[in-house]
């Protein structure tokens, strides 16, 4: 090995260290990622809920147990928008399944697809009767206001295998009218967008 091959080696590595705290996301204290996740559910059942966190490098975490029905969780600080949701308990093998293929790098129609086959298979379980996701965005949170910036809160139900001739409903999105995504499917849902604020 030559002393260039060994100088272009330990900068390839010194750029690596450096690099590194870089790659930690700066994440929130627990009681700030639990005020934030709790505001997309209902005001009534935020007291109860229980909530899911983060870890610096994009992992979930359990931060509070919950007492009633609905499981929320944080914004995750690894990724550049805002956005928190809470949903039904039962609906939490679907989520959790969802998470473990983002950390395994399975996105988009592909996690999509593989939650599908698994349910379908089986290996995750689903609710047969329709169970509610709550999503708030938002451009950040402002811990001492405690409130979302740029707040924007729509709503799907998940009713599984639903058609629209089983619910009425038209599959073209729209907006201030709810319409079904994925019909047919074990993910299939109701989208309901309210108009965004200007």
């Amino acid at each position: 090995m030559t002393n260039s091959s060994i100088s272009r080696g330990l900068v390839a590595v010194c750029c690596l260290l450096l690099a590194l705290p870089a790659m930690a996301a700066d994440v929130p204290s627990n009681e700030d990622q639990i005020a934030a996740a709790v505001l997309a559910g209902p005001e009534g059942r935020r007291a109860g809920a229980a909530v899911i966190g983060w870890t610096a490098d994009g992992k979930p975490v359990n931060l509070r147990d919950g007492s009633n029905e609905l499981v929320c969780l944080s914004d995750n600080p690894t990724d550049d928008q805002f956005s928190v949701a809470c949903y039904h308990k039962d609906l939490e093998p679907y989520m959790t399944r969802g998470r473990e293929l983002s950390l395994e790098g399975v996105k988009g129609p592909a996690r999509r697809d593989q939650r599908f086959a698994e349910v379908e298979a089986g290996k995750v379980a689903m609710p047969k009767e329709p169970r509610t996701l709550y999503v708030l965005h938002g451009s950040g949170y402002n811990a001492e206001s405690g409130e979302v910036d740029g707040a924007y809160l729509r709503w799907v139900v998940y009713t599984p295998y639903a058609t629209p001739e089983s619910t009425g409903l038209s599959i073209a999105p729209a907006e201030s009218a709810p319409w079904l995504m994925d019909p047919g499917t074990p993910g299939a849902h109701i989208m309901i967008n309210p108009p965004r604020p200007e």
